[in-house]
């Protein structure tokens, strides 16, 4: 396949996967094997093209953004909280991410890990719906800084390729008391730091294959970023009413469905 249409393809997968609790990751590792190519060169292309579905939520919520950035300056409590937990929620994931590198980027050539990630999600999705009572803690600033804390090792099971790190950040505030609305968009604005840090590091331990031809080029990975990007604008608010009105079950039965279909798909390949 064409370069250009596989850049067009993977950027509509991540724009439609990445605040989703489906596993953005996972669904470009199973696209890029179903496509054929190879993955070792593409995998700097799957880390950047992130970054343009989390400018979407700057994009989205940058009245939100504004309001801390005046209230920092102004040394408002309800800014420097709102701050402080998305910091204490990276940390894991920058710690532990530098740690684990080698073992993840291991998972991330095992389109079968993801296959079986995406169905016990799935089913854990259900199970923390049905057991799991509606949180009440509302608004970011509120959140405590234990379970900020929380939210941010949760946040680490997404290392897992299949796994979803929206879904591991969303449902682990669910769980540990925050209400739905809240609990989305502290797994958005999280994303921010944590796909910055990844898109950094990633980006210097590939520029030696970029420079070799052993990468996907810039023109790919531009054109992955904006697609990604356009796309996530449409996903995030139609993501938060479906929230909202039905939960995430329709999201458990998709990761089911989906896995198993996968893992079909690739045992007979």
């Amino acid at each position: 396949m064409n370069d250009l249409i596989a850049a067009i393809i993977l950027g509509i997968v991540e724009g439609v996967t990445e605040f989703l609790p489906v596993s953005s990751t996972g669904h470009l590792i199973l696209a890029g094997a179903l496509l054929g190519y190879d993955d070792a060169r593409w995998q700097m292309f799957n880390i950047v093209i992130q970054l343009g579905a989390i400018l979407a939520v700057v994009v989205l919520y940058w009245r939100t953004f504004w309001t801390v950035m005046v209230g920092l300056a102004k040394r408002d409590p309800g800014s420097i909280r709102f701050v402080r937990n998305l910091l204490i929620a990276f940390i894991p994931a920058a710690v532990i991410g530098v740690l684990a590198k080698k073992h993840i980027e291991a998972l991330l050539l095992q389109p079968k890990v993801v296959a079986i990630a995406l169905i016990v999600g799935g089913i854990a999705i259900l199970v923390i719906e049905r057991v799991v009572k509606p949180g009440t803690t509302r608004g970011i600033a509120a959140v405590p800084a234990r379970t900020a804390l929380g939210v941010g090792f949760l946040q680490c099971l997404a290392m897992i390729p299949g796994v979803s790190r929206s879904g591991a950040t969303i449902l682990g505030a669910l769980t540990l008391g925050v209400e739905r609305r809240t609990a989305a968009e502290f797994s958005f604005f999280l994303a921010i730091p944590t796909m910055l840090g990844a898109s950094v590091v990633e980006t210097a331990g590939h520029m030696d294959a970029m420079r070799a031809g052993n990468s996907v080029g810039p023109l790919e990975i531009a054109i992955g970023f904006v697609v990604a990007f356009i796309v996530a604008l449409l996903v995030v608010r139609w993501f938060v009413g479906i929230v909202g009105r039905h939960g995430f079950g329709p999201f458990a039965w998709y990761r089911i469905v989906a896995g198993s279909l996968a893992l079909a798909l690739l045992t007979l390949h």
